[in-house]
């Protein structure tokens, strides 16, 4: 479905927007790619892997979420918008509110009136466990930008537009994430520990990629499609990491839950779960039509790290870090296309 057609991704130079256009340009052969970010650095740099002349589908276009005319003219032509542009970093968020309101929220609302307006086929939007009952303001923004996306579908003609929202745990290995923090940390022989019970859920570039490939396919309207990924605990994570180093407690930051959640109780009831996932359906008659092949959640169903039934082991973290470390292929990806139901 993306051969031919115009793809742009808000947010293209983080650690998701590269790994999804080198799944694009690996995989299949769109007519424009579109990167669209604030960052003009990061697009220089990113340029230098991906450059017009090898790829001549791909395009830069700087801009932000923020400003909803240059919304408008860069999603002129666009079929499919990947909206992966946030701010995220939960200490940043807390202490500039305002900055992460305007970004979070209302960058969402702009990026549904400028897709309505310019008549984009789909738009997925991607969220964070942290949307899930949240207690931090980065947490709280995502929720409103999932539940602006659902409700977006019923400003849509019905061949309009079609959003939909993608909810994953944290990333291995992106930029900020926990993974090169422990590694930097290495050589100090200590390596901090907020609390020794934490959980959280766990997901590769690649899965995530894979994911919203499929949600970009499958989507009807208004879903919020959750995959079924493993937990680990932070401890194993850090023996995985640096086994020499000893481990000190330095309590949980503000803003920090010691589980995540993914699904909880009062989403479950709308809730259906696959072989590799859930949908929660939106909140009306609508109905996707991948419902009636799955399986109703169970009443008081909450899809939480700590206890989640995939814990990984030390073993099997410390082998996922050196496949990351090695750039492993797209093909390996957990969340395989052949895998969704047809």
């Amino acid at each position: 479905m993306l051969n031919g057609k115009t793809i742009l991704v808000t947010g293209g130079t983080g650690s998701f927007g590269k790994k999804f256009i080198e799944v694009i340009l690996t995989k299949y052969r769109p007519k424009k790619l579109i990167v669209f970010s604030r960052d003009e650095l990061k697009q220089f740099e990113m340029q230098q892997k991906f450059n017009a002349p090898e790829y001549p589908c791909i395009r830069y276009f700087l801009g932000d979420v923020r400003d909803k005319d240059r919304l408008k003219r860069a999603f002129s032509g666009v079929d499919y918008i990947i909206h992966a542009a946030a701010m995220k970093q939960v200490p940043a968020a807390e202490y500039n509110p305002q900055e992460c309101i305007k970004t979070n929220v209302l960058g969402a609302m702009n990026i549904i009136d400028a897709a309505l307006d310019c008549g984009v086929k789909k738009v997925v939007a991607l969220s964070t466990d942290k949307a899930c009952n949240p207690i931090n303001l980065y947490g709280a923004t995502k929720l409103c930008s999932d539940k602006l996306f659902v409700a977006a579908n019923v400003y849509s003609a019905v061949e309009g537009t079609i959003f939909s929202v993608v909810r994953y745990g944290n990333v291995v290995g992106s930029r900020g994430s926990v993974v090169p923090f422990f590694e930097e940390r290495k050589a100090t022989g200590r390596l901090p520990i907020t609390d020794p019970r934490m959980t959280r859920f766990w997901i590769t570039l690649d899965d995530g990629v894979a994911m919203v490939l499929n949600a970009l396919e499958d989507s009807q309207g208004g879903e919020i499609f959750v995959p079924k990924i493993p937990s680990m605990k932070i401890t194993d994570l850090a023996t995985a990491i640096a086994p020499e180093c000893h481990q000190e407690v330095v309590g949980i930051r503000p803003g920090e839950k010691l589980h995540e959640v993914l699904i909880n109780e009062e989403e479950a009831r709308n809730a259906v779960e696959f072989d590799n996932g859930y949908i929660i359906q939106p909140h009306d008659d609508r109905r996707s039509k991948l419902l009636a092949r799955g399986k109703p959640c169970q009443e008081l169903f909450e899809y939480n790290s700590g206890t989640n039934a995939e814990i990984m082991s030390i073993e099997s973290l410390r082998a996922l870090l050196i496949r990351i470390k090695g750039d492993y292929s797209i093909e390996e990806s957990r969340w395989s296309m052949d895998n969704v139901p047809k």
